[in-house]
């Protein structure tokens, strides 16, 4: 499907764009991938980076276009010839979100919808949107913009006619090891030889998904979305107080609190959202409830409806790390720097 295609990636030069790079180039023969971001200098960073990977055939089909999602003329310029687009340009720390509140507004939510009028202007055939588990009940402005977003995402599909671009929504946590989160962090103070490590609540818990399911994910979307879906995987919990354990065998853990904006539990489908949710078999797909969506028209088959009153969390997941699984799953993360 994605072979003899042209995909865009916006916010191309972060984790994911780099991931999405390697893998598509492994697995397909695309006409081309476009990275759209604004840092001149990732993109360059990008570039020498694949440069060594990366065989001289698969380099000429790299392509680098500055450009910010704020910007609709530049998109509708970018999208010219495009099969494809992956958004996952973002403002995502949620301090910055917090203190920039206009500046997080027109990058997650007027970005979201300039990109679903270029999309629909140029014929894109499909759009698969990054979203976050913070847009489901949003605590802080961040979850508040993508939650936004993700709608605008799927309310798009009304405009497109039924035979126009097809917009669907992938929806996963924090990404084990990246760069921010708690693996680094607490690596940072092992390695500076700390005794006691941190821990905001000692109930706290979180799923493990890594950048490879990640794309795995968006993938599957790409290939089977019809309109209207939110993709979201089937992913272990863990404890925060195992990891710290694992880490550091003899440390002492300090409760100091938990930070304004953060949750003590990372959930992805609501008890609301179970009324039209479907379970598969490594995934569940949220079903948007309006009079354009059709289960003949956009139900991907092999599905059961999922229990009225199903909640997702990682704090009530069926699967869980101990700690020789965690102990395993660090063994064999990247580190994001």
């Amino acid at each position: 499907m994605l072979s003899d295609k042209s995909i865009l990636i916006t916010g191309g030069t972060g984790s994911f764009g780099k991931k999405f790079i390697e893998l598509i180039f492994e697995r397909y023969n695309p006409r081309r991938v476009v990275i759209y971001s604004r840092d001149e200098y990732k993109q360059f960073h990008v570039r020498n980076m694949f440069s060594k990977k990366l065989t001289q055939e698969q380099m000429a089909k790299l392509r680098f276009f500055i450009g910010d999602v704020r910007d609709k003329e530049r998109l509708f310029r970018a999208f010219k010839g495009i099969d494809y687009v992956i958004h996952a340009a973002a403002m995502k720390q949620v301090p910055a979100c917090e203190y920039n509140p206009f500046e997080a507004i027109k990058t997650n939510i007027h970005g979201a919808q300039n990109i679903i009028d270029a999309a629909l202007d140029r014929g894109v055939k499909k759009v698969v949107a990054l979203s976050t588990d913070k847009a489901v009940n949003p605590i802080n402005l961040y979850g508040g913009t993508k939650l936004v977003s993700d709608k605008l995402f799927v309310s798009a599909n009304a405009y497109s006619g039924g035979n126009g671009t097809v917009f669907s929504v992938v929806r996963y946590g924090n990404v084990a090891g990246s760069r921010g989160s708690v693996i680094p962090f607490f690596k940072s103070l092992v390695e500076k030889g700390q005794t006691e490590l941190p821990i905001t609540d000692f109930r706290m818990t979180r799923f493990w998904i890594t950048l490879e399911e990640g794309v795995e994910l968006v993938f599957k979307a790409l290939h089977e979305s019809k309109g209207g879906e939110t993709y979201i995987s089937k992913i272990p919990s863990f404890k925060i107080t195992d990891l710290a354990t694992v880490l550091l065998p003899e440390a002492k853990l300090i409760e100091v609190g938990i930070r304004e904006g953060e949750k003590l539990h990372e959930i992805m489908i609501t008890k609301d959202d179970s009324r039209t949710t479907y379970e598969y078999d490594k995934h569940y797909i949220v079903y948007p409830h309006f009079d354009w969506w059709s289960s003949k028209n956009h139900f991907t088959t092999g599905g059961r409806l999922i229990e009225q009153g199903f909640e997702y969390s990682s704090h009530n997941n069926i699967s869980w790390l101990d700690n020789n699984d965690l102990r395993e799953a660090l063994d064999n993360l990247k580190i994001e720097h």
